[in-house]
């Protein structure tokens, strides 16, 4: 338990110090904690990286939102899609740590960002970790 609660600090002290306002939520167990930043809202996961990627696959197919192009480099992953309005939806997976992730999920253009959009891929991807 102290384990997490000084993880938790580090992290929010990591990312008030990045200039970028965290929301933290939490949820049975643990917390998650989000950050929002020109138009990107990441969070970190305590999740392996092909776990979390398949989640974010997962979640793609679940909204109904069209999976363009996937890369990956063995350490990061991206997703582009396409939602049925056109809008765009980029998902970006970090492994931090082997059972650490990190998901950068963001949505409409540059300038026009839906962070709701966001929030609710991030819910999904939750669900399914």
């Amino acid at each position: 338990m102290i384990k997490k609660i000084f993880l938790f600090q580090v992290l929010f002290l990591s990312l008030a110090v990045a200039g970028c306002v965290p929301l933290i939520v939490g949820a049975g167990s643990g917390a998650v904690v989000y950050s929002y930043t020109n138009g990107n809202l990441k969070a970190s996961y305590p999740a392996a990286f092909v776990e979390t990627t398949k989640a974010c696959i997962d979640t793609l197919d679940y909204l109904q939102i069209q999976l363009v192009d996937k890369t990956s480099t063995g350490i990061k992953t991206t997703l582009n899609a396409k939602r049925s309005d056109g809008s765009p939806v980029t998902i970006e997976i970090v492994m931090l740590a082997p059972l650490i992730t990190e998901v950068s999920v963001r949505t409409g253009v540059v300038g026009v960002w839906n962070k709701k959009n966001s929030e609710l891929i991030h819910a999904s991807i939750a669900q399914r970790l």
